[in-house]
This record gives structure tokens, sequence and C-alpha cells, in this order.
């Protein structure tokens, strides 16, 4: 076997003679590769959005870098390449599922031997592919986060729109200062189209691995109704996935990850991404911990009760500030709030 140190030489290399080779369009949407000097407890794995770029999990990845973690971001099939794309000339963005599994299998593959758990995180396409491996994968990680995971659409217009059409679709923005595509073929993003659908239909009857799932009222690409639906039925086979979604007020956009993106909440959610990585609860216990805080209770005093202080990652006190309680004690006292049923 290769030792640690040569394997980690060999990723770098590959993925560097690799996308010397396409060319890439810039540096940030090379991979990443963020590795200690030997095999860590966990390995995170990180999947940039569709038509986006590496970069975007930069900075979550420096995050957990620094909290002891191996980090991986991959350039995913067909994106970042060089060239002047257009509605003559698309992008080579796959348009078959499989070229996507099988790339994200033999990184998990890669992410196994270089630690002693993977975590698995994506945001939309790249989400949609997290949770395709949390189903149909649970055994191969120790967790996910889903950011904003592509589902479906937010409209049902847009939804037939991408479901029918076979046309070319511009993202708006200024095409000289792009960072990723700008552009694709519909069918492209067709792909997570369909994934997400068999995906919210499997979560009803499929046990998965622990999903953390972040929405944003302010969502434009995705329906955040069916975030809440996935977690939901999710939930009832895994009691220790996670959902969270920001209030309308903090104006997180669907590309969540940076601020450069127009998240200026950025380092709330690396916060509460590691939260969820370095604890082991169930939604239940997240609940109570929130529920008993309404009480006056301290967080200290609540952990000692329920005995997970040892299951309760740091960064999990600064995350129950952001928890809308109000709503843990409605959904316990419905009658409080007006609600007889």
């Amino acid at each position: 076997m290769p030792s640690y140190s040569d394997l980690t030489t060999t990723i770098a290399a590959q993925a560097k003679a690799r996308e010397d080779a396409l060319p890439v369009r810039n540096d940030a949407c090379r991979s990443k590769f963020l590795f200690h000097s030997g095999p860590t407890p966990k390995v995170c794995l990180f999947l940039h959005g569709f038509t986006g770029y590496p970069d975007q999990f930069l900075p979550l990845g420096n995050a957990l870098f620094e909290q002891g973690y191996n980090v991986l971001i991959p350039l995913l099939p067909g994106h970042g390449q060089a060239g002047t794309w257009n509605a003559a000339h698309p992008a080579p963005l796959p348009t078959d599922p499989t070229v996507y599994e099988d790339f994200v299998l033999q990184w998990i593959q890669q992410a196994q031997a270089l630690g002693q758990q993977v975590v698995i995180g994506g945001l939309s396409g790249g989400g949609t592919l997290s949770a395709w491996v949390a189903l149909h994968h649970r055994d191969l990680i120790d967790r996910a986060l889903l950011f904003a995971p592509y589902l479906s659409g937010n409209t049902i217009t847009g939804k037939l729109f991408i479901k029918l059409s076979d046309s070319y679709h511009s993202w708006p923005g200024n095409p000289d200062l792009a960072i990723g595509y700008m552009g694709f073929q519909v069918p492209a993003l067709r792909v997570f189209l369909d994934m997400g659908a068999d995906l919210l239909k499997q979560a009803r009857t499929t046990p998965a691995a622990p999903m953390f799932i972040v929405s944003t009222e302010n969502d434009d690409s995705v329906d955040t109704n069916d975030h809440k639906a996935f977690f939901a039925d999710a939930l009832q086979f895994q009691p220790k996935c996670w959902y969270y979604c920001f209030n309308r007020s903090y104006n997180v956009p669907h590309t969540m990850m940076t601020v450069a993106e127009g998240n200026r909440y950025a380092e709330l959610l690396y916060l509460m991404a590691k939260a969820y990585v370095e604890s082991d609860l169930t939604w239940a216990e997240f609940e109570e911990i929130g529920f008993r805080l309404t009480q006056g209770k301290t967080y200290p005093t609540i952990v000692a009760e329920l005995g997970v202080s040892d299951r309760a990652g740091p960064d999990l006190p600064a995350m129950m500030t952001m928890v809308d309680k109000a709503a843990i004690v409605a959904s316990r006292n419905p009658s409080m709030f007006g609600d007889e049923t």
C-alpha cells in the first residue's frame, strides 16, 4: 500500500495534470486539497454547484481543516474548462447522471484512505449528488451537508421549462467577470431535476445517512418546501438529520457558500456546518436543547441534564443562538398560538 504522503502527493498531482490538459478557466476552477501531515478523524469531500467551481467551498474547507480534518474539493466533470461557451458552442456539461455518480464514488474511495470517516457536502447540484450518496451509499459516509440542494425548481413554470426544453440558458451577470460558466444547455441541468425527483420519492421509504439540510427563504433557484419535505421524510428513518432555513431577513441567496457570492452571513453557515460535523445528536435532542433554553436554563446545565455533553460539538452553543426557539415551543404547544387542532 502506498504511504499517506504518497497518496496525497498523487491525488494533487493527478488533479493538476487533468486540469492542465483541459485547461481550466482560472485558478478558482482548480481542485483544492487541504491535507494534514497524516490521516484525520474525518475527511471532508465537497462538491461545488452546477456551473460552479471548487473555490465555492474553500472558506468552509479552511474552517474544517483548522478543526483537524482533511479536505477534498474536486472539480466536477465537464466544469471549469477554458473556452468561449455560448448557445452555438455550449460548455461540455454531462447529461448522463452516471458520469457524476461514478465520479463521486471514485472520490469517496480516495477520501476513505485519508481518514477514519468521510463527510460529504455540496451546494445546489453538488448537494443533490451528496444526497444521492446519503441515500444510495449511506454506509460509505459518516454524514452529509446539503446546502440548498437542487431537488426541484422553485416554480412550476421553471420545472416545466427544465423538463421539456433543450434550449440554452444564460445566467445574468458580466461574462468578463465570470469564474464558472455563464450558461448551459438545459438538458445538463435536467440531470439534477430528475435526480432530485427520484430522491424525494426515495426518502419516503429509504433510510439515509445523517444529513444536515440548509435552506434559505430567499432562494430563487430551488423549492425550499421540497427541502422541508425531504427532511421530514428522511427524519423518519434517520433521527440524526438536522434542518435549518435562513430567515428572509438575512437575504441569503441560493449561492450561499461565500461572501463573494452574496452571503454576508457566510461565517454563520460555516459555524453551523462545524456544529453538525462535530456533534452526534438526534434532531429530538437538538430541539430539546432549544426548548429548555426558553425555560431559562443555561446551555451547560441542559447538556449535562440530557447526558449529551460528550456528543455536543464546541460550536453547538453558538448555533443554538440562531435557532428559532419560538417555533420549537409552538410545535409543542400549538394551543398557545391559536391552533386548537
